[in-house]
C-alpha cells in the first residue's frame, strides 16, 4: 500500500506533532508514506504541483485501485482552509486523478463552506468521469 497526503503544515496546523514530509514509514513500509505539508494560503498552481507529484508516485507504484480522501475544506472560502482553490480547481483535480484510470473510492471528508461543498464534490467527479 502506498499513502500520500496534501495537508497543511503540521507546523501550523493540526494536529501539529505528525504529518510533516520526512515521516516516510519504517521497516518494510519505509518509503510508502508521503506527506505533502503546505503552508497557509497555498493556492492551486502549489497545490496542484504535489498532487502531481503524488500521482506520478502512484503510477509508478500500479496500484490496483485508488482511494481518495476527499476533503473539500481546500476550498478558498472555507472557513479553516489552509488552500486557496477555487470551484474550477476541483474539476481540474478530478480530471487528473480519472486519468489514473484506476478503479477509485472516493470517501468525503472535510468541508465546512457549507454552501459550496456539493457544488465542488459535482466538480471533483465531472471531472474524473470526463477525463
Amino acid at each position: 500500500m502506498l499513502f500520500a497526503s496534501l495537508h497543511g503544515d503540521p507546523r501550523q496546523a493540526y494536529p501539529y506533532f505528525m504529518g510533516f514530509a520526512d515521516e516516510q514509514g519504517s521497516g518494510d513500509g519505509a518509503g510508502f508514506n508521503i506527506n505533502y505539508p503546505l503552508p497557509p494560503g497555498t493556492g492551486y498552481d502549489r497545490w496542484v504541483e504535489a498532487l502531481s507529484d503524488a500521482l506520478a508516485r502512484v503510477a509508478h507504484f500500479a496500484p490496483d485501485v485508488l482511494v481518495v480522501s476527499l476533503g473539500v475544506d481546500t476550498f478558498e472560502q472555507d472557513p479553516i482552509s489552509f488552500f486557496r482553490l477555487t470551484s474550477d480547481d476541483f474539476r481540474h483535480y478530478g480530471h487528473l486523478l480519472g486519468e489514473q484510470r484506476l478503479p477509485t473510492l472516493f470517501v468525503m471528508e472535510g468541508g465546512y463552506a457549507v454552501d459550496q461543498i456539493g457544488l465542488n464534490t459535482v466538480n471533483v467527479l465531472q471531472g474524473f468521469l470526463h477525463a
